[in-house]
């Protein structure tokens, strides 16, 4: 009787709820990032990092916003331990809350003219809250979609949080637009106003507020995952997640991590490095492409929207071939897209030629994005067992944060440097990130017909173990 009542009283979250809550998060905790990677390349180089030259006053902005990825990995392990032993539920609203709040108070901060040093010590602080809170949400939201899915179909529900990425980004970046647009242009509609360094860009840092009491709302009506209450339920939950996951499964924390590489670095260069390569004049040092602000965001939006369609593609291709396969195909063409960016990236004689190439790049960098983007929801989870699986997808999704999206912008913008203005050099290195995620994905196993509900056998001996000396 015990196995025939069970089924009825676990799948009490619906298709709809498990997509918003998984959906909705995402794409809150990805606005409220992009929202800072924005004010990154923009604002906080003049009102947080004011320097004579233009090169060290980025580098510093890209510094500070790089911290954020090396917390990640330190909200991984915290909000990883969590989720493994009370459940993904109160994990996933802590982690929302958190990044709410950091966000929010980075739109109330003084800038280094009104409070000196302490503006951007401030500014670091916060965003290493932003870093700690990320850490924990890919993860949980991933869980939530895949331990939730239908036979057959976790790659497809895989793809619903990492929907948030590009929806968190034509949110954040079209209401930056918006604002600007809206404001006082004394030179021009098309160019920054002072109003917009004054006090126009906290607005949507502000705005997160009204975001986070959306999410937390869907996600207060979640219900705790079958896989997580079966593991509770036979006491294989974990003790110890942190320590089982480096003892027991340290080969798969670290394929994952490789494997997740190309994807940093290839998102932080379309998005980040590239809004500040091609807003930068050409007769500038280094030298960019010159397209107005306004021009190359909505270029973004454009490539941004392709992202989305082939991050839900995706999906239901893993589950048709498997995700190693299309994973492996999408890195190759990732290597070969990085190799051809001096062909795109170049100032022509025609600047109309020249927006047209960019704008292609964009389109092809985001489709690239979306393919490999889109599995990443199912494969890293897939890795680790039922009472060790938030953990280990969260470290291995967040320390490559570190080798990525970290170094990403910093790297791109000194090889850039280097090469005097010319984007080869940086196609290079997205190339090498790519080369070791490829040989990854030769030496990983795959994953689609993963029993989803098994726990580490490790585990459930240790626990049992320690049942015996108890009794003893």
């Amino acid at each position: 009787m015990s196995v025939s009542t069970a089924p009825a009283k676990a799948p009490l979250n619906s298709p709809g709820r498990v997509i918003a809550a998984s959906l909705v998060g995402t794409t809150i905790e990805f606005y409220d990032f992009y929202v800072y990677a924005t004010a990154a390349a923009l604002v906080f180089p003049k009102l947080f990092f004011p320097s004579e030259d233009a090169t060290t006053a980025l580098i510093s902005s890209f510094a500070v916003f790089g911290a954020a990825m090396v917390a990640r990995p330190v909200g991984a392990i915290f909000f990883g331990h969590l989720g493994d032993k009370r459940g993904r539920k109160t994990t996933l609203v802590i982690s929302l809350l958190t990044m709410g709040v950091a966000t929010f108070l980075i739109g109330l901060l003084p800038t280094y003219f009104q409070a000196g040093i302490l503006a951007p010590v401030l500014l670091l602080a916060l965003r290493l809250c932003q870093g700690f809170a990320l850490g924990g949400e890919w993860s949980g939201a991933a869980l939530v979609a895949t331990e939730n899915a239908p036979e057959g179909k976790r790659a497809l529900y895989g793809t619903f949080p990492q929907l948030g990425a590009p929806i968190g980004f034509i949110i954040a970046n079209g209401l930056f637009l918006l604002i600007n647009f809206a404001l006082p242009h004394p030179d021009g509609p098309t160019m920054q106003s002072e109003a917009f360094l004054s006090w126009g860009w906290r607005i949507p840092f502000l705005f997160s507020s009204v975001m986070v009491i959306i999410g937390l709302w869907v996600r207060l009506k979640l219900v705790e995952s079958e896989a997580f209450t079966r593991a509770e339920k036979k006491g294989a939950i974990s003790k110890l997640p942190l320590s089982n996951t480096l003892r027991f499964h340290w080969r798969a924390l670290i394929l994952g991590t490789f494997i997740m590489l190309a994807t940093y670095v290839l998102f932080y260069l379309t998005t980040t490095f590239a809004l500040t390569y091609g807003t930068t004049a050409s007769d500038a040092t280094p030298g960019g492409l010159g397209i107005n602000y306004t021009d190359f965001v909505l270029m973004q939006i454009i490539g941004v929207v392709f992202f989305g369609v082939f991050t839900l593609i995706s999906g239901p291709v893993a589950d048709m071939i498997g995700r190693r396969k299309l994973l492996i195909g999408v890195t190759v063409a990732i290597i070969v897209f990085g190799l051809s960016f001096p062909i795109w990236l170049t100032m022509r004689e025609s600047q109309l030629f020249t927006g047209g190439m960019t704008q292609a790049f964009l389109v092809i960098g985001f489709t690239l994005m979306g393919i490999t983007f889109g599995p990443m929801g199912a494969i890293l989870p897939e890795l680790f067992p039922t009472n060790v699986r938030y953990t280990g997808s969260a470290i291995a999704y967040n320390v490559s944060s570190i080798l990525g999206a970290a170094l990403a912008p910093i790297i791109a913008v000194a090889l850039w440097s280097k090469a005097g203005g010319g984007t080869w050099m940086v196609g290079v290195y997205l190339a090498f990130a790519a080369l070791l995620t490829l040989i990854s994905l030769i030496l990983v196993k795959e994953t689609k017909d993963t029993d989803y509900n098994a726990a580490s056998v490790e585990d459930e001996n240790l626990n049992r173990s320690r049942v015996v000396e108890t009794v003893a």
